[in-house]
């Protein structure tokens, strides 16, 4: 192997190695960005091709952050590309949102629980996905991503006071719609 065609293997293998590991992440973030599974996808794949073209020049912050900030840019200069309108919500033929529940969860005791927690975690996504973007955003970096105020601040490119405010604002939000959804009073 050449000089040059070692370099550039190496740095392949070391952003795989730095950048894998985050793919689920990105692709959730995504998918609560773009609304659209097919959409999220394309995403992510042109959030790869821009880390990778710009990887010798990462110096930081943690790796995570920095893919979702760059995912960030992507989903909103395609929202700029089509005018500014956002992805109408995927749905199944029943009206529900298409997501599959993660293989990491664990079976309920009875079918009737696992009905009921299925039911609630649908809901969960749709309220998710009513809010206006700059609170979903900010509610899926932090509760999905499990990002800090200072890293969701860098993503999104806004003052950690901003952060917590639209993270406030975002969870009485969805506490209401919640209540609204489950037919109890706020």
């Amino acid at each position: 192997m050449t000089g040059d065609a070692h370099d550039e293997h190496d740095r392949a293998r070391r952003f795989r190695n730095a950048a894998l590991p985050h793919i689920d992440d990105v692709f959730t973030f995504a998918r609560h960005l773009m609304r659209n599974t097919a959409d999220a996808e394309d995403a992510v794949q042109e959030c790869y091709l821009r880390a990778l073209h710009h990887f010798d020049g990462y110096r930081g912050p943690a790796m995570k952050p920095w893919l979702l900030a760059i995912l960030r840019n992507v989903c909103n200069a395609e929202f700029a590309r089509r005018g500014k309108q956002e992805a109408p919500l995927e749905r199944d033929e029943a009206g529900a949102t298409t997501e599959e529940l993660p293989m990491w969860q664990e079976p309920q005791a009875s079918p009737e629980a696992v009905l009921l927690r299925q039911q609630d975690d649908a809901t969960i996504r749709r309220l998710i996905d009513e809010l206006p973007q700059p609170f979903r955003e900010i509610v899926v970096l932090r509760e999905v991503n499990d990002l800090s105020y200072h890293e969701i601040a860098a993503v999104a490119g806004v003052p950690v006071g901003t952060v917590m405010s639209r993270l406030a604002r975002a969870r009485t939000m969805l506490r209401a719609a919640w209540n609204v959804a489950q037919g109890s009073t706020p």
